[in-house]
């Protein structure tokens, strides 16, 4: 399992902390927060995703949160996750749809 990536399909509040989303993966997803996994959750309204993962000596918590636009593409579906392989967590940050085939448009930061 080491190296995974799993979305949480539904959205967690920005306010949520390391000790609570570690309580998300055990209770709601199943899985463990202490396996090097990358847990990737979405806020509630799109603009912002959150990863969460354990490098053996503590977490780490990364956000990003997009300057325009939202993270359009966001599984649906009835399990609690949905697990990635890298380049698809990659088109996922880049907020582009990690079912597709290419990768995003890249442009300049400031134009």
């Amino acid at each position: 399992m080491d190296g995974a990536y799993f979305l949480f399909r539904a959205a967690a509040r920005n306010r949520k902390g390391i000790d609570s989303l570690a309580r998300l993966c055990q209770e709601k997803l199943q899985e463990d927060p202490f396996s090097g996994c990358l847990f990737v959750f979405r806020s509630r309204r799109g603009t912002s995703i959150r990863i969460l993962t354990y490098d053996g000596q503590g977490f780490w918590l990364a956000q990003k949160r997009l300057s325009k636009g939202r993270f359009m593409w966001w599984p649906s579906g009835k399990e609690p996750t949905r697990r990635l392989q890298a380049h698809q967590a990659q088109l996922l940050l880049a907020a582009g749809n990690p079912e597709t085939a290419a990768a995003p448009v890249w442009r300049r930061v400031g134009t």
